[in-house]
Formats: C-alpha cells, sequence, structure tokens
C-alpha cells in the first residue's frame, strides 16, 4: 500500500519517507531553546515543499484505492503546500491517516471531514459502556442454557470473553444465581434480580453502567453509548463487538444525532445493538415487558446496520438443538 511514514529522534529531528521508494528528508529539528520537555522540534518547510508534496502526489496517482499516512501533525500543518496536497490526496484516494489530537486549524479541519472515520488512539472505543442481558428463563431449553456446555466451557462464557477489553463499564444482568456466582468469581460485575419483564433487565443495566464506577474515567462521566449483548450468541466474536463500537466511536454526526448501530447478516438484523446516550431515557422507561426493539422502531430512520460474513454469529440458543446445529463442524 502506498503511503508516508514519519518519525522522531529525541533531541534531534522529524523526519519524512516515502514508503514505496523509500527516500526520506528531514522536516522538523530540534530547538532545545523551546519552552517544555515535548514538541520541542520547528518545522523545516523545503523538506514537506520537496519529498512531502511530491510524495503524496505520487501517492495520489498510485495503483490501488487506500494510501497511508502516519502521521500529520504540528509540522505538517506549518506548510500550506503539503497541507493542500493532502486535501487533493482525500479527493481522489481513501486514506488511513494518523492525525494529532491538537487544536490547530488543519488537523480540526481533518478530524472535522464529514467522510472521515476518525478514530482516538488513547480511546479508540469511545466512552462506551456494556450490558449483557442474562436473564432469560430458558423455558424452551428446559434448564439454564447459559451454563450449558458449548466448545468446553459455559455458554455465557463465549460472551463474556466477546466483551472483555473493550468497554469502559461493563455489566451482567441476571435472574441467575448461578450466573451470578460465574461473573463474581471472574471479578465481572454482576446485577442479580427477580424482576418479571425484559424491559427491567434493560432498565436495570443501563442504571448500573450509568452509576458504576470507571477505572479511566471516575463515575460521574456518562457513557456516550451503550452496547447490549444477549448472553446466548456463542459464535459472536470479539472483532465483531470491537469493529460495531469503532462503528459508533468513529462517527461524525455529533451527540445530540449520533445513530443507533446493530448488526446485520444476508439483509437479517439482529444483536447485539449500541445506543447512544439520547436513547437512555427511553430505554429506562420502557413499556412493560418490551425491550431495545421498541427504540429501533420508534427511531429506525437513525439506525444504522455493520454487516458481518458469517451469520452464525446472529444465532442464539432458544432449545438444545440450536446448540447441538452450532456443534456440527459442517454447520458452522
Amino acid at each position: 500500500m502506498p503511503g508516508i511514514t514519519t518519525w522522531a529522534e529525541p533531541e534531534k529531528g522529524v523526519y519524512l519517507r516515502e514508503n514505496r521508494t523509500g527516500i526520506s528528508v528531514k522536516t522538523g529539528y530540534f530547538d532545545p531553546s523551546l519552552p517544555g520537555t515535548e514538541n520541542r522540534m520547528r518545522p523545516l518547510a523545503e523538506g514537506f515543499r520537496g519529498l512531502g508534496v511530491s510524495a503524496i502526489e505520487r501517492c495520489a496517482e498510485a495503483d490501488g484505492e487506500w494510501v497511508t499516512i502516519d502521521e500529520v501533525g504540528y509540522l505538517d500543518s506549518c506548510c500550506p503546500e503539503y497541507c493542500q496536497a493532502v486535501r487533493r490526496l482525500l479527493g481522489k484516494k481513501r486514506a488511513v491517516i494518523v492525525v494529532r489530537e491538537q487544536e490547530l486549524p488543519f488537523l480540526t479541519e481533518l478530524r472535522n471531514r464529514q467522510d472521515v472515520f476518525c478514530v482516538n488512539l488513547d480511546q479508540p472505543f469511545g466512552k462506551t459502556g456494556c450490558v449483557i442481558m442474562a436473564s432469560g428463563l430458558g423455558t424452551r431449553f428446559g434448564s439454564n442454557k447459559l451454563l450449558a456446555e458449548f466448545q468446553g466451557k459455559p455458554l455465557i462464557e463465549h460472551c463474556l470473553e466477546a466483551t472483555e477489553g473493550i468497554f469502559e463499564r461493563r455489566v451482567v444482568v441476571t435472574r441467575h444465581q448461578e450466573i451470578q456466582e460465574l461473573c463474581r468469581n471472574r471479578e465481572i460485575p454482576v446485577i442479580y434480580h427477580s424482576l418479571p419483564y425484559r424491559s427491567d433487565t434493560v432498565r436495570l443495566g443501563l442504571e448500573a453502567v450509568m452509576k458504576m464506577e470507571s477505572g479511566s474515567s471516575g463515575g460521574e462521566q456518562q457513557m456516550e453509548a451503550c452496547l447490549f449483548c444477549p448472553a446466548d450468541q456463542p459464535l459472536l466474536r470479539r472483532e465483531t463487538v470491537a469493529s460495531l463500537t469503532l462503528c459508533a466511536a468513529g462517527t461524525k454526526a455529533g451527540t445530540d444525532c449520533r445513530y443507533i448501530w446493530r448488526v446485520s447478516s444476508d439483509g437479517r438484523e439482529g444483536s447485539p445493538v449500541l445506543f447512544p446516550a439520547w436513547a437512555y431515557e427511553e430505554l429506562c422507561s420502557l413499556p412493560e415487558g418490551k425491550g431495545g426493539g421498541f427504540v429501533l422502531r420508534a427511531y429506525a430512520e437513525r439506525v444504522r446496520l455493520m454487516n458481518v460474513q458469517d451469520s452464525w454469529e446472529l444465532a442464539d440458543v432458544d432449545r438444545p438443538a440450536d446448540l447441538e446445529r452450532m456443534r456440527r463442524p459442517g454447520d458452522v
């Protein structure tokens, strides 16, 4: 893939390399007279005007759909010719660009473009919570399906692994004492209740996520979005959960009109579903017995889908026969 890489050598300079040719040039030099301990570099505009601009132009004309630029920051933004070359590139190619989180006009312009999918590398999934729905009675299964063995572990373990390490706050909501004990043994927050309706599970989970303390953000910071994940989809992959959460975190529509995101496969919509903060009030006051689908139908124009290739990821377990189908190598 054609692209450009930049790197710094402490107390020496900053360099730019055209990946395809391997040619590099110095684009910044260390100035010990600058204040502070970081970013003590001054731009060398001739490096950007020379190799930088021509390298960008060659990337724009190269074969292939994608280009990479690692990274664009303060030094780059000081050269108008280089900035304009990047703009022209974005008119011709799809690009993966690492952009510094600095309040400079060109960097802000890149981050705010409507055709940009922006990922904050310090917090790639945003301030997002997760509610694992584990309150089903398992009537059709005949026993607690979440403890049924699948691929050498209890069914619910697959959901716990698929949602691990992505969310600032995560909670399991269950009516089952065995699930409560399992979660506590794994130091996963759990809400144990005896309320009858799906709406109760949604409300209890969301309220818990909003009140929980978070190691990085503290208990007072509201989650920008919350994912609701059924505990009975054992083939759901962690990569799918992460991608869905990234889709929401990278949306450029603004806090008040962010989308509801859900997975789909072959035109069939499914779970998990990620709701933005504007939906919290309605999720906490659902009609008796209703679930998140009530809000999905009310705001169908705000729903966005992320397609997965393997439709088995969306499959849930209602009966023992469902689990048996998933165990057969030819079916998965």
